[in-house]
């Protein structure tokens, strides 16, 4: 299993609006059966205005490339196209979970 770690950086004043923006993607994502135990976290003493979404996957490559093709689903695609402009940028980070 892996822990998928969306690192963004928002612009400020922009993190709610992120949020509950990302909060109406998730079904597409859990629809695809490949994100386990998503989770949204908001900074409290790190970088201001960072939101970290959180995934655990158990098919890395499946995952991988679903994300480059949920651009594809025109209701998601509507949905993921105001995170640009919200966002000042970011990382991924994918960690091993060792059972």
């Amino acid at each position: 299993m892996y822990l998928v770690r969306n690192v963004f950086h928002v612009k400020p004043g922009k993190a709610r609006a992120f949020i509950e923006n990302f909060k109406k993607g998730m079904p597409h994502l859990l629809a695809t059966g490949l994100v386990k135990n998503s989770k949204i976290l908001t900074d409290t003493a790190s970088t201001f205005w960072t939101v970290v979404i959180e995934q655990e996957v158990e098919d890395l490559n499946a995952y991988l490339n679903m994300a480059k093709t949920m651009g594809k689903n025109d209701e998601f695609a509507e949905i993921a196209k105001n995170y640009a402009e919200m966002s000042l940028g970011g990382h991924r980070e994918i960690f091993l979970i060792e059972e």
